[in-house]
């Protein structure tokens, strides 16, 4: 259960990154007040775990609904992963995050981003999505499926911290560190999704 634990929680960790959403959400909450941040932070983190929760508990069904089969959506699902963790190592997740807030920013009727961008598409994003599937695809029984949720929560949880910490905690990583710590992450989100699609593959040609 351990095991299983840290890995679940270090792929969310690698897909959603909290300290990645800290610097866009710095940027996007910038003319509001302490508590409209903090509002707004608390708000984003619930709507997430709200969309999550829906597709870790019905994810399965829709697959069903839709005639896709669980092994497929590991296989297309792990892909999706792994072009994440190449946009992680050649920092082009981060360029593409900013610029998405930039253009939040010259809408000026734009004013609540708890929802977009930072719920959707940041936090509870396709990555996310397909990574609550796969788990609980993989899960046996309550009390992994119950380990896999309380990983997620865990994640969400220090993503909240960072979003309410976001800006003494870019003072304290600064550009550097980030970039550094991003592309380590990067290297191991792509081999968790090889093991996926490897996993979907096995499965589908068994």
């Amino acid at each position: 259960m351990v095991e299983l634990f840290v890995s679940a929680f270090i792929t969310f960790f690698v897909v959603i990154d909290p300290p990645g959403c800290a610097p866009i959400y710095a940027s996007l909450t910038s003319a509001a007040s302490a508590a409209q941040r903090r509002a707004m932070a608390i708000r984003a983190i619930v709507v997430s775990l709200a969309i999550l929760l829906v597709f870790a508990m019905f994810g399965e069904k829709l697959l069903g609904a839709l005639g896709i089969s669980l092994d497929a959506f590991r296989v297309a699902g792990g892909i999706m992963l792994f072009l994440i963790a190449l946009e992680m190592v050649f920092e082009k997740r981060q360029t593409r995050r900013e610029d998405r807030a930039e253009k939040i920013l010259e809408t000026p009727e734009v004013e609540d981003v708890s929802v977009f961008p930072m719920a959707l598409p940041m936090i509870a994003g396709p990555g996310s999505i397909a990574t609550i599937m796969l788990l609980m695809a993989r899960s046996n029984g309550f009390e992994e499926t119950a380990v896999v949720l309380v990983a997620m929560t865990s994640v969400l949880l220090l993503t909240l911290v960072a979003l309410l910490l976001a800006g003494p905690l870019m003072r304290i990583l600064g550009a550097k560190i980030e970039a550094v710590i991003t592309r380590l992450l990067g290297v191991l989100l792509a081999a968790l999704a090889t093991q996926f699609v490897v996993d979907g593959l096995k499965a589908s040609f068994a």
